[in-house]
């Protein structure tokens, strides 16, 4: 089965705002729930967005239970602490250091590079870490796409979220994202940007 991709087509200018120019960082939410589907279709969109060799190495937590927002709450900086407890859900984005395990099935014409990263473990942790960083950022998007706002912060004892949420020592924590519609004044003021001069060149 084929898959044709659209090309010569871009988003419409609502789209570009919703995901970019008018994107903001939301620091406090409405009660209104975020359901599970809606979780499910945040990671269902995120998860297409590609990553070297495909190795795929973020893994996410779902909070959405009191009890789990709880026990994370007791690990977020505390500037960061009602942020957290107001959300109506929050993700835990985390890398999977043994990513490569799972090369064989996700990358299946090179399946010895599986033995490649389990022999240098500078390498695997780099590409885990850089991948996994480009996935929070799709993330992000997908939340946005679907009309929610995301609060993501780094903020918090990782550690301690690690000992509390993945004892096994299977996962790392990286980012917590809040997640959910805004709440009241939810925007701090809008904080320029570089202007390309500064942060462009070209060859």
């Amino acid at each position: 089965m084929t898959h044709a991709i659209a090309t010569g087509r871009g988003l419409d200018d609502a789209a570009r705002a919703l995901l970019y120019t008018e994107a903001r960082t939301a620091n406090s939410f409405a009660p209104t729930p975020v359901s599970d589907e809606e979780l499910a279709q945040i990671w269902e969109l995120a998860r297409w967005a590609p990553t070297a060799a495909n190795t795929q190495p973020l893994r996410v937590l779902f909070v959405r239970t009191d009890e789990g927002r709880a026990r994370l709450v007791e690990h977020m900086s505390e500037g960061n602490k009602e942020k957290t407890a107001s959300a109506p859900a929050v993700a835990v984005l985390a890398v999977d250091p043994r990513f490569h395990d799972h090369i064989p099935a996700l990358l299946p014409f090179r399946p010895e590079l599986r033995d490649v990263f389990e022999a240098n473990e500078p390498m695997r942790k780099h590409t885990g870490d850089f991948n996994a960083a480009l996935q929070a950022g799709y993330f992000i998007l997908a939340v946005r796409s679907l009309g929610l706002a995301a609060g993501p912060m780094a903020g918090f004892d990782a550690d301690g979220v690690d000992a509390e949420f993945f004892p096994d020592g299977r996962w790392r924590s990286t980012l917590v994202v809040n997640i959910g519609h805004p709440g009241e004044n939810p925007w701090f003021d809008r904080l320029p940007r570089l202007d390309p001069t500064e942060s462009v060149s070209w060859a």
